[in-house]
């Protein structure tokens, strides 16, 4: 009798693996993603450093601090040669993590592109290019949202007719849920930005292109740690956006109406409290979009396990790729089909995600939209995260190590580097020298005459593509193509979600407001409590939680946003008396900005007043803050709001209160 082999099942080609990446320099990143595409990597995403997402040379006041933390610095051409130096862009699929300057860094992107021999019709990658989300949760915008959908839109039509292969947009709704979205505001946000785009974009092209045009666009989602319910969200997008694309838009062939979607799964849940548990999160954050092949993500980037500590190493960033590539190539999973069709429970809770949703669609469409929805949507994600922190603190939400299991041991993985990466302060200096080095170097006259063909390209409302083009290969920098934007069509502050008068949030803060009023009884005047937030970092949930409790407290507090120099931070201060002022810094440039802040509130003569301040705070650099000045540091495991409020009570009573 012979026996028969059992033939094994054709597999699945995997998603992309990625690393979000970028420190120090050009050349320092270069190197990290040859070695990362050395170990197994597939595709490239590249983290830019706040001085090229807010459109600012590295030599700009603003940009002081900040060059190199978050990302890779890129001021010119040069920059991005060197960036993808010995990397074949024809062959590569890249992620550009960039929004308000997608424009832009796509321009240099193409140039160096066609140096490389490459044409631009056979790239491949994704610019994330969505503003909606920045005015919302992340920050990184420069222009009123008008004329940014209009650049958006510049991008994905010239792609579309010159670069078909590239994802001129994703809709990106991961910083939605980590500024506090419900999954039904996550779907609902992120679709009608969609929606927005794809109104901008259609009459642009001819009616029979557009199809082809909306298959172009793309989607960058978080996933969360309740897996059931984000593995259902992720169906759910799938079934939406379906259903938009063929009821608005008339879409008839499957291919353009498919969910396309990247994923960087949840880093607002790392905690910096027993770090080693993150590697548990992040992976089974990861299978919520793996393993359901209906609704399973095109590309997959891993925060590491010490992202809430301070800047990856190599290792932490090997260690993540090496739990995508487990799951791909040692197990089934790509063997077979759907998992979860036919689940009674799955269908169930995807329905309920979808109803939420469409009310919340409904919602929008009656305030005109996203653009018109701004203000509505940013008060409403920061209610949400004010919500979800109330939980974890009242423990209705167990956070294993920071509420509840606290004691551990110490973490061997810490060892004596603190377990993360450190920017060398000479990073700096070398890059704005290599910056003036570039201006000395390059034509002067070619720079103006691009100058002026953008500014007239922008004025006259063409696409500014092939203007930007030009303008990257004349040696035009970052902040001068920004320059010209912002001349153009104006800078923009978006709304905080912040009201400033006093809440009826009453519940469980009695005994602080009693403790406010008391306070502010002996100081003549309701205790006065600043939030400012220094430099380009966007990240403001922190700042806008602690605003709210504070208020909410009875506080009169004064938050005006992101993105002030210390100068205004405290002239303001100083003009409306407060009492307290706290900081909020979360992008690794604490130390330049504190320094500057005390040494101005020194100058203008309110070294008494008491100055906090909360972020990613290294240990190391927390002891020298302290002994500079600052009175408290916070850091993300300090997540009892009271308690803060309870200090910036004590800290602003006058001498014989406090004692």
């Amino acid at each position: 009798m012979t026996r028969q082999t059992e033939t094994p099942p054709a597999k699945d080609r995997p998603w992309l693996f990625r690393t979000y990446s970028g420190h120090s320099t050009a050349a320092a990143s270069n190197a990290l993603y040859r070695a990362n595409l050395a170990k197994g990597q597939t595709g490239l995403s590249v983290a830019f450093d706040l001085p090229t997402q807010t459109g600012y040379d590295s030599d700009h006041l603003l940009a002081r601090g900040e060059v190199g933390k978050v990302g890779v610095p890129v001021c010119h051409l040069g920059d991005m040669r060197a960036l993808f130096d010995q990397i074949p862009l024809a062959e590569m699929n890249t992620s550009m993590t960039i929004n308000a300057t997608a424009p832009w860094l796509l321009s240099l992107y193409i140039a160096v592109a066609e140096e490389q021999g490459a044409d631009p019709a056979t790239l491949q990658g994704t610019v994330q290019n969505d503003l909606i989300k920045e005015y919302l949760s992340r920050g990184t915008y420069i222009c009123p949202p008008e004329p940014s959908l209009r650049m958006i839109a510049d991008v994905a039509e010239y792609c579309y007719r010159e670069v078909p292969k590239w994802n001129p947009m994703n809709v990106c709704s991961y910083h939605l849920q980590e500024a506090g979205a419900t999954p039904e505001q996550e779907l609902a946000y992120a679709l009608a930005t969609g929606i927005a785009v794809l109104d901008a974009l259609r009459p642009r092209v001819a009616e029979a292109d557009f199809p082809a045009l909306v298959g172009r666009i793309s989607f960058f989602v978080n996933a969360g740690i309740r897996f059931v319910t984000e593995m259902c969200k992720m169906r759910a997008f799938t079934d939406l956006w379906d259903e938009i694309c063929r009821e608005r838009y008339g879409v008839e062939e499957e291919k353009y109406r498919r969910f396309r979607y990247g994923v960087q799964v949840n880093s607002l849940g790392l905690t910096e409290q027993q770090p080693e548990n993150n590697v548990y999160r992040i992976l089974i954050e990861m299978l919520a979009v793996t393993l359901s092949k209906k609704a399973r993500a095109r590309a997959v980037q891993l925060p590491a396990w010490n992202e809430a500590l301070g800047l990856p190493r190599p290792w932490d960033q090997q260690w993540s790729l090496r739990m995508q590539q487990i799951l791909a190539y040692e197990t089934d999973l790509l063997e077979y089909g759907d998992l979860f069709d036919g689940n009674p429970a799955v269908a169930a809770k995807v329905e309920a995600l979808k109803a939420g949703a469409r009310e919340e669609l409904k919602q929008l469409d009656g305030m005109g939209g996203a653009i018109g929805a701004i203000s509505y949507m940013k008060s409403r994600l920061v209610e949400s995260n004010a919500a979800r922190l109330g939980r974890i603190e009242r423990e209705e939400t167990v956070v294993v190590g920071v509420n509840r299991w606290t004691e551990a041991e110490p973490s061997p993985l810490l060892g004596e580097d603190g377990g993360i990466m450190r920017v060398d302060p000479a990073v700096e200096a070398e890059q704005v020298s290599r910056l003036d080095a570039w201006r000395s170097a390059r034509d002067d006259d070619a720079v103006r005459a691009a100058l002026d063909g953008l500014r007239e390209a922008a004025r006259a409302g063409a696409n500014i593509m092939p203007a930007s083009i030009v303008a990257a290969k004349a040696g035009v920098t970052t902040g001068e193509w920004a320059e010209c934007m912002r001349e153009v069509h104006g800078q923009y502050r978006g709304p905080t979600g912040v009201a400033a008068g006093i809440s009826n949030r009453a519940e469980g803060l009695e005994e602080l407001r009693g403790a406010v009023d008391a306070v502010s009884a002996r100081l003549g005047r309701r205790l006065s409590f600043m939030i400012g937030k220094p430099g380009l970092d966007g990240h403001s949930n922190g700042a806008e939680q602690i605003a709210c409790r504070a208020r909410d407290c009875g506080m009169q507090i004064h938050y005006e946003g992101i993105r002030l120099t210390p100068e205004e931070i405290v002239n303001r201060a100083r003009d409306e008396g407060v009492h307290v002022l706290g900081l909020s810094v979360l992008s690794g440039s604490h130390m330049p900005l504190v320094e500057e802040v005390l040494r101005r509130m020194k100058d203008a003569g309110m070294a008494h007043v008491p100055l906090i301040l909360g972020g990613i705070i290294p240990e190391a650099d927390a002891e020298a803050l302290l002994s500079m000045g600052v009175a408290r540091i916070y850091t993300p495991k300090d997540f009892a709001l009271n308690r803060i409020m309870s200090d910036v009570i004590t800290l602003a009573a006058p001498d014989e209160v406090a004692a």
